[in-house]
């Protein structure tokens, strides 16, 4: 019995396994036996942090079923479909563990290569990806887009890895705690994280068939991807200097079209002649390049005070979180 003025001292988990899930009632208690049956023989502690991501089935009233049995589990209950990425941001930031590892709520990644990732964190991998060597999906719908998205993100990113499409990945907390999450990034873990320096590697996983329930996957979210792309590449060269590459073209803009305004003018001096009758187009063109580079440099330095609220602390989540459930241990003795 604790004395007077004692406080009982939460446990902070080692692991923390986040899970979303959005319409996956066939699945939810497949994967809590065999997430569970997994981590329970890896032998440090744990907490499974699951996301119902505006589920219209019996998903949420399942994991509200588990939660309420097994103290290990945070349930969180977003109060829309915001989106795979949106409810990984909600996962990472309620789990507690030293050790993040995510995966999907389908069962397409096996539980059973979990101790793969943990094992290459503890080696001091600040990233683990998981690589679907031998992918089992659609191949003109889902393979072949995704190989040449991955070639592509490698490419431009300056990051060595095969997959960066699968969710299945672990992170250090320190790491992923930095890396802002929105629209479809979660892709692009690995590609932010390097930003920060992060040491990455890949361990190779299978890609099992989905057991049950409807793909979320479609082609239209290729394209979605190819314009992420570009995001990525931006984000990752111009960051912490917008002004940079706005900047610039804003300069040729404005240089450029002074360039030939003062041919102009030089011209209407010497000549006498009446430049706007010889040379409207080309006074047309001059007056627009140096607006455009105006407005370059404009947006460039809006860019800039963009990344100084970026780098000051903000409370801005992408998501809005409905109910968080979390059995306490005495209530957990209590119903056994």
């Amino acid at each position: 019995m604790m004395g007077t003025g004692q406080r009982k001292i939460k446990t902070v988990p080692k692991y923390s396994i986040v899970v979303p899930f959005h319409n996956e009632e066939e699945n939810v208690t497949k994967l809590y036996d065999r997430v569970k049956g997994v981590m329970e023989q890896v032998g440090s502690s744990f907490e499974l942090v699951f996301v119902d991501d505006g589920s219209r089935d019996r998903t949420y009233r399942l994991l509200e079923e588990i939660a309420a049995v097994d103290s290990r589990v945070l349930l969180v209950k977003l109060r829309r479909n915001f989106g795979q990425t949106s409810a990984l941001a909600a996962g990472f930031d309620h789990s507690s563990g030293e050790y993040i590892l995510a995966m999907d709520g389908d069962l397409q990644h096996d539980p059973a290569e979990i101790p793969m990732f943990l094992a290459k964190l503890e080696e001091g991998y600040d990233v683990v990806s998981g690589w679907r060597a031998q992918r089992v999906d659609n191949m003109v719908l889902r393979r072949a887009p995704s190989a040449v998205a991955n070639w592509m993100m490698a490419r431009l990113s300056g990051v060595d890895i095969h997959d960066f499409g699968t969710t299945f990945k672990a992170y250090r907390r320190d790491v992923i705690q930095n890396i802002p999450l929105y629209g479809e990034m979660h892709r692009f873990i690995p590609a932010l994280a390097s930003w920060y320096g992060a040491s990455i590697c890949e361990v190779v996983i299978t890609n099992p068939a989905r057991e049950s329930g409807r793909s979320h996957y479609g082609l239209s979210r290729t394209f979605r991807v190819l314009f992420d792309l570009l995001t990525i590449r931006f984000l990752l060269k111009y960051m912490t200097r917008p002004l940079h590459f706005f900047g610039t073209f804003g300069a040729l803009g404005v240089f450029g079209g002074g360039g030939i305004a003062t041919w102009l003018l030089l011209h209407k001096l010497l000549s006498g002649h009446d430049v706007m009758d010889e040379h409207a187009p080309l006074f047309t063109i001059a007056a627009v390049m140096i607006l455009a580079g105006i407005q370059l440099v404009g947006v460039g330095l809006l860019g800039e005070l963009q990344v100084r609220h970026f780098f000051t602390q903000s409370q801005n989540t992408p998501y809005a979180v409905d109910r968080i459930v979390r059995i306490r241990p005495s209530e957990e003795s209590m119903s056994r």
